[in-house]
């Protein structure tokens, strides 16, 4: 079954190249993204695994742990970092899973018969610290994902998770955002001392809360 925004994140025990984990557990109160990839020694995934080693800072500076996936072994994973840091110069810095059973990948529904029987889509998951996933992509084989764009919608999720605000078409950190057509002007002036535009009944601009 396809795994849908708001629904508990399935928990899974696996071997990873940390070590063996408890996905929830592992996770603990911060939020998570789990990426899958079809398999090891891909052109695509290798630099695509480079390119989340490098923004570690980024992610963790959001409370953010990174986790990846592929159905192939550990010892498979390990080789295949040498080549990642040779090819992107980003030594990898989080755990991959260990997925040759395909039990991850069938709880989280990553794969899709129509692209391949075997190998798993290239998904990703965003999951806030009570484990209810707030974000589903899949992409095709073929493109790369965006981790600037995944560090975009983090920013988004963690800031309209604690302010009753949403953020605009192609919104960026520090940027104004919308205030919450279901509160009102009264109360949206107590909320947001610095004012708000109003640009139509229905919307309502403000300067990003701190």
């Amino acid at each position: 079954m396809a795994i849908r925004l708001g629904d508990e994140a399935p928990n899974f025990q696996a071997d990873t190249t940390q070590g063996p984990i408890d996905f929830h557990t592992w996770k603990g109160a911060n939020w998570a993204v789990l990426c899958s990839h079809p398999k090891d020694f891909t052109p695509v995934c290798t630099t695509e695994l480079g390119a989340v080693a490098g923004l570690k800072p980024q992610f963790d500076k959001r409370n953010t742990k990174v986790i990846g996936l592929s159905v192939d072994p550990v010892d498979s994973h390990h080789k295949w970092e040498g080549d990642i840091q040779d090819v992107t110069g980003h030594k990898v810095n989080f755990p991959m899973i260990a997925d040759p059973d395909r039990k991850v990948a069938t709880l989280y529904d990553m794969i899709h018969p129509n692209a391949s029987e075997t190998a798993t889509v290239r998904s990703v998951f965003v999951i806030s610290p009570d484990n209810k996933v707030k974000l589903t992509l899949t992409y095709p084989a073929s493109t790369g994902r965006n981790f600037q764009e995944l560090l975009r919608v983090i920013d988004s999720l963690q800031l309209t998770s604690t302010n009753p605000v949403a953020t605009p078409a192609d919104w960026k950190q520090g940027e104004d955002v919308i205030i919450s057509p279901s509160i009102p002007d009264e109360d949206a002036k107590k909320r947001f001392p610095s004012g708000f535009q109003t640009k139509k009944p229905y919307l309502r601009t403000t300067k990003q809360p701190a």
